[in-house]
């Protein structure tokens, strides 16, 4: 793959996190270590067994006189009693709602804040799919969706922390004094911990559309292969040309999609695109254990990026998306051989004798339907049922 030049990557350390177990512990433990501040921004909130163990731990740092504000997507997370807020609101916790420019019960227009990200005293900061609720957690008889995340040490914290205020503040109040700009950590890591890495976001109101360029030049640059995990995969025009770009030039082009959905109209729509998909000679795995979340690319061994953003038009053009771009080849090997471990103990690969089985005229109608619905309705609009994303 061609080199990536760019100034804005700097030297951080990195690790992969997985859903689960893995990922609450390391949110509950950087909440007890903070000493200055916490910023949580997020799709989803929900005050269940999960969200309970986050506000807890929350309430004993805000003791600790930790400033903390925590943001959540007005339509998303509007579930939250005016209960739950004042309570939170009483322990010092400052809240709020990242809201629309116009909503009710069952309509939604404007930008959702879809990223995930939590930042710790400017210092460190967890960047990826999970949401704040029990289905992305291990709880007993229940497996949490699969989804991963970037833990970070290093500079880019900084850089998030100053985003997170952005963003708190609504991108207004510039007279207002920034609490992340005086913070100046010094970091030393090993040499074979370094990676390199950037922040990338998509906001159509500010003119931001940094990941679908990061996408795009992942396919355009690559040589050998290109594995993508996504767990809504409707890409575009653009987007599927720059596939074909890719497999014309010898690119082993994988994806790794959800079996089960919990958006039932959007894996129909996605499976209406498996013609193509199969045609172009992309190799397609269907996730079996459970719900798939995550949202990962993983290019030549070389480079990866790693958050919110699904490859569909909702996220290039209608919501927040917060990306880490990495390049460093040890981490995009390990990245590799995840992946590679889940193709194929996880998955069942859907070939075209498996993809036509199922091919009746009534299913590809009802997809044919779903795909318009999701392409046209849902690029412009967010339903009820698309809370889960």
């Amino acid at each position: 793959m061609k080199k990536l030049i760019d100034n804005t990557f700097t030297k951080n350390k990195i690790q992969l996190i997985q859903s689960g177990k893995q990922y609450f512990d390391l949110l509950i433990n950087l909440i007890n270590q903070a000493s200055e501040s916490i910023y949580i921004q997020t799709y989803i909130f929900d005050n269940d067994q999960t969200g309970k163990s986050i506000v807890n731990a929350l309430k004993i740092a805000a003791n600790k006189k930790v400033k903390i504000y925590l943001l959540v997507d007005g339509y998303a997370s509007k579930n939250l009693s005016e209960i739950f807020i004042r309570n939170l609101k009483k322990e010092k916790i400052h809240f709020r709602f990242f809201k629309p420019f116009f909503k009710n019960n069952n309509f939604y227009f404007g930008r959702r804040l879809h990223h995930k990200m939590i930042v710790v005293d400017a210092k460190y900061a967890v960047v990826g799919g999970m949401n704040i609720a029990d289905r992305y957690n291990d709880l007993p008889e229940i497996s949490a969706w699969l989804d991963y995340a970037v833990f970070i040490e290093g500079p880019i914290a900084k850089e998030l922390c100053l985003l997170s205020w952005e963003t708190w503040n609504g991108f207004k109040d510039k007279e207002t004094l920034n609490p992340c700009e005086e913070k100046n950590s010094i970091f030393e890591f090993k040499e074979n911990e370094i990676s390199s890495c950037r922040i990338r976001r998509n906001d159509w109101v500010k003119t931001k559309n940094e990941i679908s360029t990061t996408y795009k030049e992942l396919f355009k640059n690559a040589d050998k292969q290109i594995t993508i995990i996504c767990s809504y995969f409707l890409p575009g025009s653009k987007v599927r040309k720059l596939l074909r770009y890719a497999i014309a030039k010898g690119v082993n082009v994988r994806l790794i999609l959800a079996s089960q959905s919990d958006v039932k109209i959007a894996k129909s729509a996605e499976r209406w695109m498996y013609d193509w998909l199969l045609r172009q000679n992309i190799e397609i795995y269907e996730y079996q254990p459970t719900v798939l979340h995550a949202k990962m690319c993983v290019v030549d061994e070389s480079f990866v990026t790693i958050g919110s953003y699904n490859i569909n038009n909702i996220s290039a053009y209608a919501s927040i998306e917060l990306n880490i771009d990495i390049k460093d080849a040890n981490f995009a090997k390990e990245i590799t051989q995840t992946l590679n471990a889940i193709i194929k103990d996880d998955c069942i690969q859907v070939t075209n004798e498996v993809h036509h089985k199922t091919n009746t005229i009534f299913k590809q109608l009802y997809r044919w339907a779903s795909y318009k619905v999701f392409r046209i309705g849902f690029f412009l609009f967010t339903f009820y049922f698309k809370r889960q994303e």
